[in-house]
């Protein structure tokens, strides 16, 4: 069975990111085609970049890391979910992603980004970040006002032309996620 994680992009007391997070979670059950799980960074307790050697080598040296490597190593395809700090990701979500290496290469992701202008602009750089790290990201991308899909600001309740927008990003991603197995096999029998 495929496996998809729906990964936070938040770790601060008091984030509206975790909400976000569990909506979608519920609409990818809603939908099936693989088996979703949230996997909240916050639960790993990942200080700044520790590691003394780069990601790429793969020598994780801290516990936090290697539970951290198993936990993504795990999974075929990856929802990121993140809301926009200065004109960027946030910075736990950079944090996190920068750990590793292999566990997230020649696997696929969707985005869902929300903000004052929709997260675009975190969604972009974001998209910079994974390229980087060899992950086909799909074109399509859930969005979502600060504005009218929060309630106060903090409670998510999308308006229902913005919740729709998910649904390309599910159809692109479980495509992209099976397609991107036959990568890994290829990639596997080449090293």
């Amino acid at each position: 069975m495929t496996k998809i994680a729906i990964i936070t992009g938040s770790t601060r007391p008091g984030r509206i990111n975790l909400g976000v997070a569990e909506w979608v979670l519920e609409q990818a059950k809603q939908r099936g085609g693989a088996e979703y799980e949230l996997v909240d960074i916050a639960d790993y307790d990942l200080p700044v970049l520790d590691e003394g050697m780069p990601a790429a080598y793969g020598q994780y040296e801290k516990a936090h890391t290697q539970k951290w490597a198993e936990k993504i190593a795990e999974f075929d395809g990856f929802i990121f979910i993140t809301g926009e700090y200065n004109h960027s990701v946030p910075p736990a979500l950079a944090n996190a992603i920068t750990y590793l290496n292999r566990e997230w290469a020649n696997k696929a992701a969707g985005i869902v980004g929300y903000g004052s202008v929709m997260g675009v602009r975190a969604v972009e750089h974001l998209r910079g970040i994974l390229s980087e790290l060899q992950v086909a990201h799909v074109q399509k991308q859930g969005l979502f006002s600060l504005f009218t899909d929060f309630e106060n600001f903090s409670t998510f309740k999308p308006t229902e032309l913005q919740a729709a927008s998910v649904e390309p990003m599910f159809e692109q991603l479980l495509a992209w996620t099976k397609a991107m197995q036959s990568v890994r096999s290829e990639a596997a029998i080449a090293a």
